[in-house]
């Protein structure tokens, strides 16, 4: 008689959770993604193309599309879902991945439907700094015009600059738009506002606090050693040097290069220092509105 051995088959790989970030630009989300990519069971990096794909796919199987009647709700998901898995499929080995896009605080109901313990880290900053970053990038790139902006028009004065930003279909406005959303959403519970000055002041006490609300152990940082950079990503937009994170995390005061007009306008929209009437989390400083801010 013939000894057959059998093989247990190997188990499937676990599958890694999901968590996100977002927020404003010029908020922190590449430094914080730097941060957190020091831990080896962590993958985190500047914005990815799932975003634009989960709305590709939609758009597809949605209403208005040849082959909306040939997929159903389960199979959306199962899609959806698939597409996590495949683009991140080289990093199956970590343990958490986050995915960074300004358009999941506009997706919360589909993110928590797929990954019902994700958690959404929003980070934000007063507008006018965010404002006055854009313009300094802006002016420190002469030589370029930056796609930042549509058109000549557009980018004529900072005037015409920050009003063009603002709108609700552009950087900074669809990006504030869509963390309000979620500020005072159904699903608000489930998001974390990180103020970028405090992420700055005390990486610490707020890397201590992230751990916690997403459920991991706490992991030593250096926070004299970060890393990260996108070089050819930032020059085919013209604006050198927009993801690039300096070693050092610290807290470097500077004043404002935009007209006071203009940062009186858009200070007051940083609506998160107040929480009452949301139930999210945050980590901010009270409010200010003073011309003086840490360098980034």
């Amino acid at each position: 008689m013939n000894d057959f051995s059998v093989k247990a088959a190997a188990a499937p790989p676990k599958s890694p959770r999901y968590h996100f970030i977002s927020g404003l630009p010029r908020a922190g989300s590449t430094l914080l993604a730097a941060i957190l990519r020091q831990n080896p069971r962590f993958q985190a990096g500047m914005s990815s193309p799932v975003g634009a794909f989960v709305n590709s796919i939609l758009t597809q199987v949605s209403a208005g599309s040849e082959f909306a009647t040939l997929v159903d709700n389960t199979q959306r998901k199962d899609l959806l879902t698939g597409l996590f898995d495949s683009y991140y499929r080289q990093d199956r080995d970590k343990g958490v991945i986050f995915d960074t896009n300004r358009m999941w605080c506009a997706k919360l109901p589909t993110l928590l439907d797929l990954f019902p313990d994700a958690k959404v880290i929003a980070c934000a900053r007063n507008v006018a700094w965010v404002m006055d970053s854009i313009e300094r990038q802006y002016r420190g790139n002469p030589y370029e015009n930056t796609k930042l902006f549509g058109n000549n028009m557009g980018r004529s004065t900072v005037y015409q600059r920050l009003e063009g930003l603002a709108q609700h279909d552009q950087l900074v406005g669809f990006a504030w738009a869509a963390l309000r959303e979620a500020f005072y959403g159904e699903h608000a519970k489930s998001l974390l506002i990180i103020d970028y000055d405090l992420l700055v002041q005390a990486p610490d006490k707020v890397m201590e606090l992230l751990y916690q609300f997403i459920g991991e152990d706490p992991f030593e940082h250096d926070f004299n050693s970060v890393e990260y950079d996108a070089q050819a990503f930032d020059e085919q937009l013209g604006v050198p040097g927009l993801h690039r994170v300096k070693p050092k995390v610290e807290y470097t005061e500077r004043r404002t290069i935009i007209p006071p007009d203009l940062f009186d306008k858009y200070a007051k929209l940083s609506f998160w220092t107040d929480p009452s009437g949301s139930a999210a989390n945050v980590i901010a400083p009270r409010s200010t509105n003073t011309a003086k801010e840490s360098q980034a």
